[in-house]
């Protein structure tokens, strides 16, 4: 089985890569790998080393898709992004994210890694850009002109109504309700949108920012933790209007976002309800529309969801129930916003979504769980990220059963 935080390492990966004719990169349907995935792609097209991606969601789907390629000629090379059982090559940190380790590994690869597409899958992964070993990367972006600081929220869009509205990287009384987004902001946002080269709208910015962050923890519901939540939404690195100097064989010539933390969270709704339109936009492919709508209605169901949601605590763990709705966003808005324990399950019909407050390893106890509800007769499947885990199983299991074994693991 699996081991926790077990990577290749990057001088063998390279050396598998580089003498490859072809690579199949098989990832983990999250934000911060299908970025690794697109800045390893990046790599091997500097390269002219054809590959293909494809994104699954459970160890034990990926682990057979892999066996299944070990029948390919051996110049054949596959890549795992995520936790997978065997011998075989895969970027898998336990401590970082992924995306951290695919950039090592194209910089071996001789490529420079798109410093948007990188920062935005580390933030995917809960890490603030320019945070610790992030540094150079947000350092390339500003030296070339991509980013720049501003006040306001980390949305995709422009219009401020539409990104507040459908952000899950954000929970307040308005949000999914694009309706009551508008009546909440009404005096702050004109009619005509929002300039963003004047200093006039740094203010109207820095308003916004203001009473987003008073709605979100200021709900009955909120935890100490929402103000933490809240802070690393604000103040967001956001895309410039200047015409950039980016090298002609980069395929992400310009940030096709309006905030990096908007990138990250369009990632991370794309790898939950169209991965392949996920990986399309990491791939540098013209993505922007179909992702916007797939991460408008993901948002949409999410915070429904939520908001719908019975909630029962337990001795370290928060558990919601939800009719409909992706369960790993629902346990992670819980996670920072709602919850007082510091883990979190997302309860849905034949799924649950795992999220931590902490850095807690989850790949050993979420393998534990799987193990353990297949000895009663349970099918089951997961997979883990950094600080996310995710379970399938049998949707007539009684959900008591998958609590009692997740309580059991803790």
């Amino acid at each position: 089985m699996s081991t926790e935080g077990r990577s290749t390492e990057a001088t063998l990966a390279t050396a598998d890569l580089e003498s490859a004719s072809f690579v199949r990169l098989v990832t983990r349907p999250d934000g911060d790998a299908l970025a690794a995935c697109g800045v390893i792609a990046d790599a091997l097209a500097e390269r002219e080393i054809p590959f293909q991606v494809s994104a699954v969601r459970t160890v034990g789907e990926r682990t057979t898709l892999t066996e299944d390629s070990q029948d390919r000629p051996q110049t054949d090379q596959t890549l795992v992004v995520g936790t997978v059982d065997g011998d075989v090559s895969r970027i898998d940190p336990s401590d970082r994210p992924a995306t951290l380790e695919a950039c090592e590994l194209a910089r071996e690869l001789g490529s420079t890694p798109d410093p948007v597409l990188a920062l935005a899958g580390v933030v995917a992964a809960g890490v603030d850009p320019g945070a610790g070993e992030t540094e150079w990367l947000l350092e390339a972006a500003l030296e070339r002109n991509l980013l720049e600081e501003r006040p306001g929220v980390a949305v995709p869009t422009a219009d401020p109504i539409d990104g507040l509205a459908h952000s899950t990287r954000v929970r307040a009384p308005w949000s999914g309700d694009p309706e009551a987004t508008r009546e909440a902001f009404s005096a702050l946002v004109p009619a005509e949108g929002i300039d963003s080269e004047t200093s006039a709208s740094r203010e109207i910015h820095r308003k916004i920012g203001s009473l987003v962050a008073i709605d979100a923890v200021g709900m009955p519901e909120a935890t100490d933790g929402a103000s933490n939540a809240i802070a690393r939404a604000l103040s967001p690195y956001a895309a410039t209007n200047a015409s950039p100097d980016v090298p002609e064989s980069t395929r992400h010539t310009v940030p096709v976002f309006e905030t990096i933390g908007g990138y990250a969270d369009v990632l991370e709704a794309t790898a939950r309800v169209e991965p392949g339109t996920g990986i399309a936009l990491a791939l540098g492919h013209d993505a922007r529309d179909p992702a916007l709508d797939a991460w408008r209605d993901h948002g949409r169901v999410a915070h429904a969801a939520l908001g719908a949601g019975s909630t029962e605590r337990y001795n370290g763990i928060v558990v919601v129930n939800i009719d409909d709705g992706p369960v790993e966003t629902v346990a992670r808005l819980t996670a920072a916003y709602r919850s007082p324990e510091p883990l979190v399950l997302a309860v849905g019909d034949g799924e649950t979504g795992v999220a931590t407050t902490d850095a807690r390893p989850l790949g050993s106890t979420l393998e534990a769980i799987t193990r353990e509800l297949d000895g009663e007769g349970i099918g089951c499947g997961y997979d883990v990220g950094r600080r996310r885990g995710y379970l399938t199983y049998d949707s007539d299991a009684d959900e008591s059963t998958i609590i009692a074994a997740v309580r059991g693991q803790i």
